[in-house]
């Protein structure tokens, strides 16, 4: 089946989530990707345009993103969205246009609301969502795609709850049945070879193992890390 341009950043993630040595959940790969797509474009030319400033008032970022925008290095283009978003703030929670009350529900409750809206996070999670609308097809679309979905080592388990989801809600009963059983034997696999990983990094600490070999456990734990919450195999 011809690419598409919406179906390439899928083939390219389940490509490389089993290229070379180490091995990655696709769809890690795939939000790495769309959150270094929404930096650059909030710290470029957007970060000026109305529409996107009126959005980043009102939502602001999570901690993770505001620290991610900090270390892109544009501290001036960082200090123009915070002045903004700051002066939104102000404005929304601490005048309201109300008199001092001595509850401060009403400011608790807008707070809260800030709390849980990040500019990013949103834009990820909707661009996410039509990656997994995309994938789905592709796996109904298209036998070499299936092939590339076999071949995965593991979906990280927040990603495999969605990949079941997105699944159920658009195949055939029929073809969900295939989808789910291909993509459990592969969970199934991983988490027992991961297990096995784990308990042998465990008894490398007991002296009576300490002249084994390692084996595949020396990084059990990163591996475990980011099969259980998802993200880069971090190795120490």
């Amino acid at each position: 089946m011809a690419e598409k341009i919406y179906t390439i950043p899928i083939n390219e993630a389940f490509e490389n989530a089993v290229d070379g040595d180490s091995c990655e959940c696709p769809f890690c790969l795939l939000r790495d990707m769309l959150e270094r797509n929404e930096l650059e474009i909030i710290m470029g030319a957007s970060m000026m345009e109305p529409d996107i400033r009126i959005q980043t008032n009102k939502k602001g970022f999570c901690k993770h993103h505001f620290e991610k925008l900090y270390e892109n290095g544009n501290r001036l283009g960082l200090a123009l969205i915070l002045e903004s978003h700051l002066a939104e703030i102000e404005k929304k929670i601490f005048e309201g246009g109300t008199l001092f009350d001595g509850k401060g529900e009403k400011e608790q409750g807008k707070l809260k609301a800030l709390d849980e809206t990040c500019y990013i996070c949103e834009r990820m999670e909707d661009s996410l969502a039509k990656m997994f609308d995309n994938m789905v097809y592709l796996w109904e679309t298209d036998y070499e795609f299936r092939e590339k979905f076999k071949n995965q080592k593991y979906f990280c388990l927040p990603h495999y709850r969605e990949l079941l989801e997105y699944g159920r809600s658009k195949l055939s009963k029929k073809d969900f049945s295939e989808y789910f059983k291909t993509a459990r034997e592969i969970e199934r696999a991983y988490i027992s070879e991961l297990g096995g990983d784990v308990t042998w990094f465990c008894k490398k600490f007991d002296y009576r193992y300490d002249k084994e070999p390692w084996y595949n456990a020396k990084d059990a734990i990163p591996r475990a890390l980011a099969f259980l919450s998802g993200g880069k195999v971090t190795k120490s």
